[in-house]
């Protein structure tokens, strides 16, 4: 199709605007469908990265996760392609960079992007159909919401279980404290709105969801006129509307969606509650509790209302040297500030949050003291205008920086835009900052304007909830009493013909999952389509200052890294490294104690910090090189201070303010433990791989359960005060060796700003030598590990790991191949169909050379580490197609050539050649990858994935400690 012109308008749009955001470079555009009523937005840029997004108002009264359920349910069949699972099948047949769908409080949204028109097209295709013309099979609803089935299907004489792909998603979701502690705020400061249930569904709600409430939301709610669509990229919006409409629009009018959209009813009193969330029998409870109050505030869509609770939550919350965060961080009523701290500006109304985790119940009075005397306290002393003026940097500079290294750009400014669509407000107006900062910054001038906004908004603002949110070690066992005796009670009730209503469903869902679809129907993207390689940045490299510099569209930003390798370092030292690198951008540095330091960094630069890697050797995963590196990134102007800056926390930092350290410990171990419960899959296979090479154990003891494990000990450990002497002497020493190191520098930025960002590297470091102190080196590592990891959770996270290879060893391709092949073809279905699990799969890592096998969010245990081996056993007695085998092909080649932001694949490529992935080493494992057998596959796996051999970790709850140990599992206590 030829080109059009931007100013050909399709005759079933209309055009409301078009506003030019340079500082983003990019058009926006508005466009009403003339016969529903459908809106677009349209946000043109020079971006291969195509991006679609449609959204619909979803506004639940009731906590059954209707919406939830819709979006899973949608997605399993649609008109023209009445196929059991057109979206996993459309993630196998497409070269996309993203493909998901969201469930907000207050809509449903289902965004795709791909760098391929083709794959596009394809893809639009598809989503259009899924959303307006759904299927919403009975069955689909069974496995993917909720069912009532017996443990043993098809026998009626074994106990009656829940089943549902959403309903163990929840039960995980909601294990976290955190997000009960939300969802039960929430449910205080909103008592007659939508927001005041769980739009995801609580578990035990959700099986009260009907099939047929199902449906009338359906239709009710997915209509064009209740719709909206955003796109982002290359295609011109009349293309996309030639699509809409002969895909789906032509064949509606429009039709009045109407909603339960009303502001909330305003307290006039402060409320008060106190609520238990579950911790497993026998745990510790002490300093366990989550103490947060909560404020509504004014409309998310009123920018004034927006920019003024951004403002307020940077004032007091954007560093530890901003007095809320201060407050928080230094009382004795908590461990460290609760993450729900800042503004919430998603629904319609915002909220705003101060609070406190590893507290105790009694603390209450405490906490609502310290805040209002903090509060007060601004309100006195005003805010200085540098401190102001270093906000309005950061918003700035946010607001400029192309980001999308883990989530497409695009995506991110259709997410900024969606929230003004959905409530009424203006989506332009909060992509645009330039005019709402420069007038921000004539209100600042007044002394009065920031004490004013925290005196209305929240001091004399009565609709306050204070949530007291406790452990209680009792809970889960009377629910899963209570969960029994209903479920006892139900099947005690059942007719012959309920029961045998019951089997029959449980026989057709496990028939439709093992059904073969015939998937010609569906649209697919074939090798042919793929490029034959992506092109990298090329850096340009100066001997004098060892600076590697790429040229990159940064949109005025710049980046800048010291690279050094890691010293000789003894074990304790290694395990001190994730510690340095959290702790070396909170602490003072040379006469500036840490709150100076804060300031300085808040208004220089858009943040710097450091991190460890370390890699295999690209033909042995046993020998290990690692680099500590010192990042940061600025506004161009700033880019001589942030030299400085980086220079001087790299020479200078001090690591003497003991309280300091203390606090910020006892901050990591509260986000670390946090984690557990929605990266339980990922720590899993950590624990499963750590014996089977050093990268593996390496990340096992510093960022893994081990890890966890060793930072709740430190934190302990620091409440004396020797201990604490020791732990910052030990940081000093380390920071005094590694400064000697010999450097390298990586910088990154507009072509204008490269020769003068070099010119301050030269200048800042002239005259500072290094004395490199050994290279550091890690023992080989070999050993199996059956291990069982118990925490307070719903649901298990199961792995299996197998040695491999390394990435440039002849077999890594068919390896990294046979992840995607297990999953698409067995894994998926029996894990997540069957058994239940949000997800499962497997995959090859060539960086540590294991191959790794994992559930997610699982109902079962024992019988999905069985589904690992049948999947192994599968792969050798089963017939094979070579469609298989082009779809694992095309999601490697995905993963491959997935975008990076203009100063991440910079980055990426420079981190590449430290550690030998050279563009020719990525060239020669692409090619072997295009070329793996089915033969192949099957020959690795007999080499490699030896079920003998199999390393295994589950991440499970205490009530599971008798089916571990009878599995010969090793227990292992959080």
């Amino acid at each position: 199709m030829a080109a059009v012109t931007d100013n050909v308008i399709h005759p079933a749009f209309e055009k409301l605007r078009s506003h030019r955001i340079s500082t983003l470079n990019l058009d926006v555009e508005e466009y009403r469908h003339k016969k529903t009523g459908a809106r677009h937005l349209h946000l043109a840029a020079d971006n291969d990265e195509n991006v679609f997004f449609v959204a619909l108002r979803t506004f639940p009264m009731d906590s059954t996760g209707v919406a939830h359920v819709l979006e899973h349910t949608a997605l399993c069949g649609s008109e023209r392609f009445p196929v059991r699972d057109p979206f996993f099948m459309m993630i196998r047949r497409s070269l996309n960079t993203f493909m998901n769908a969201f469930t907000s409080s207050d809509w449903t949204a289902y965004p795709f992007a791909s760098m391929n028109r083709k794959d596009f097209d394809n893809l639009l295709t598809v989503y259009l159909d899924s959303v307006f013309f759904s299927t919403l099979d009975p069955l689909d609803f069974a496995q993917e919401g909720h069912r009532l089935e017996f443990d043993k299907p098809d026998d009626p004489s074994s106990e009656l279980v829940y089943r549902g792909v959403v309903y163990n998603e929840m039960k995980g979701a909601m294990s976290a404290p955190t997000s009960q502690l939300w969802q039960n705020l929430s449910s205080h400061l909103f008592q007659t709105t939508t927001y005041h249930y769980n739009s995801g569904g609580e578990p035990d709600h959700i099986v009260d969801l009907s099939y047929d409430d199902l449906v009338k939301f359906y239709r009710h709610h997915y209509h064009p006129s209740n719709a909206i669509f955003a796109t982002y990229g290359n295609i011109p919006a009349y293309e996309h509307h030639e699509k809409f409409e002969e895909l789906a629009l032509k064949r509606f009018d429009r039709q009045e969606v109407k909603l339960p959209v009303h502001d909330e009813k305003r307290m006039f009193s402060p409320m008060r509650v106190e609520q238990g969330y579950a911790v497993s029998e026998g745990e510790d409870t002490e300093a366990k509790t989550h103490i947060v109050m909560g404020w509504l505030l004014g409309h998310s869509f009123d920018l004034q209302e927006n920019l003024e609770g951004q403002l307020l939550s940077s004032v007091l919350f954007e560093n530890s040297a901003s007095p809320m965060m201060r407050a928080l961080e230094t009382t004795d009523i908590g461990h460290a500030p609760s993450p729900m701290c800042g503004l919430e500006d998603s629904n319609r109304e915002m909220t705003f949050v101060c609070g406190i985790e590893g507290s105790e119940p009694g603390r209450r009075d405490d906490l609502e003291a310290l805040v209002e005397q903090t509060l007060a306290k601004v309100v006195e002393e005003g805010v200085s205008a540098e401190r102001l003026e270093a906000i309005l940097h950061q918003l700035e500079l946010h607001q400029r920086e192309i980001a999308g290294d883990g989530f497409p750009y695009g995506l991110q400014l259709i997410m900024q835009s969606i929230s003004p669509m959905v409530h009424g407000g203006d989506p332009v107006e909060l992509l645009d900052l330039e005019p709402v900062l420069a007038t921000l910054r004539e209100k600042i001038k007044d002394p009065e304007y920031v004490p004013n906004l925290i005196r209305r908004k929240l001091l004399e603002n009565p609709h306050r909830v204070t949530l007291t949110l406790r452990p209680d070690e009792k809970l889960e066992g009377a629910h899963q009493v209570a969960l029994k005796e209903s479920l006892a009670k139900r099947k005690a009730s059942l007719t012959e013909e309920e029961i045998s209503e019951i089997v029959e469903r449980a026989k057709a869902l496990e028939e439709r999952q093992l059904r073969k679809d015939d998937d010609s129907i569906l649209p697919k993207v074939g090798l042919s389509d793929v490029p034959l390689q992506m092109p990298e940045p090329e850096g340009k490299y100066d001997a004098e200052t060892g600076a590697t510099m790429y040229s990159r569209g940064t949109n005025g930003l710049v980046y800048q890294q010291i690279v050094l390798p890691v010293p000789a370092l003894n074990e304790e030292e290694l395990l001190l490294l994730p510690y340095y690198t959290t702790l070396i951008s909170e602490v003072g540095c040379g006469e500036l104690d840490y709150l100076q330091m804060q300031d300085r960094i808040s208004a220089e630069s858009g943040g710097i910090g450091a991190s460890f890697i370390a890699k295999g050797q690209i033909d042995d995963v046993q020998a290990m090189s690692g680099y500590l590196i010192f990042s940061g990134k600025a506004l161009a102007r700033n880019s001589g201070a942030l030299t400085q800056l980086l220079k001087d926390v790299y020479t200078g930092a001090r690591f003497d303010e003991k309280e300091r350290i203390r606090e910020i410990i006892a901050q990591v171990r509260a986000r670390r433990e946090q984690a557990v419960t929605g990266s339980g899959h990922g720590l899993a296979m950590g624990a499963a791989a750590q014996g089977l090479s050093p990268g593996s154990w390496l990340s096992f003891r510093l960022g893994g359960l081990a890890g966890i494990r060793g930072t709740k000990e430190l934190d302990k450990s620091l409440n004396d005060e020797a201990a604490l002497e020791a732990f910052c002497a030990s940081l000093a020493a380390l920071h005094d060796r590694i400064r000697k190191q010999g450097r390298q520098f990586l910088l990154i930025g507009e072509e204008a700003q490269l020769a003068p960002m070099l010119d301050n590297v030269k200048t800042c470091w002239q005259g500072a030598s290094s004395q490199p102190d050994g290279a550091w080196s890690i023992e080989p590592v070999s050993y199996k590990t059956q291990e069982a990891w118990l925490t307070s959770t719903q649901v298990n996270f199961c792995a299996k790991a197998y040695a491999t290879v390394a990435v440039d060893h002849p077999d890594a391709a068919a390896l990294t191949v046979l992840g995607g092949f297990l999953r698409n073809g067995y894994l998926h279905r029996a894990i997540r169909e069957k058994g239940g699990a949000y997800g499962g799969g497997a995959g090859q890592d060539s960086v540590n050379g294991v191959f790794r096998f994992f559930s997610y969010r699982d109902p079962r245990f024992a019988e999905t580490l069985d589904d690992f081996d049948a999947a192994l056993n599968w792969l050798r007695t089963e017939e094979h197609e070579e469609q298989s085998l082009e779809e694992a092909i095309l999601g490697v080649i995905g993963q491959l050539d997935r975008p990076h932001s203009p100063a991440g694949a910079a980055r990426h490529a420079f981190h590449n050649n430290l550690f030998g992935r050279t563009p020719e080493q990525r060239a020669r494992f692409r090619e072997r990858v295009l070329k793996v057998t089915l033969d192949e596959m099957r020959r690795v796996a007999d080499i490699w994935l030896k079920p003998e051999d199999a390393s295994v970790a589950v991440v499970t709850s205490p009530e599971n400690r008798k089916v571990a140990e009878q599995l010969g599992l090793s227990i292992q206590e959080l």
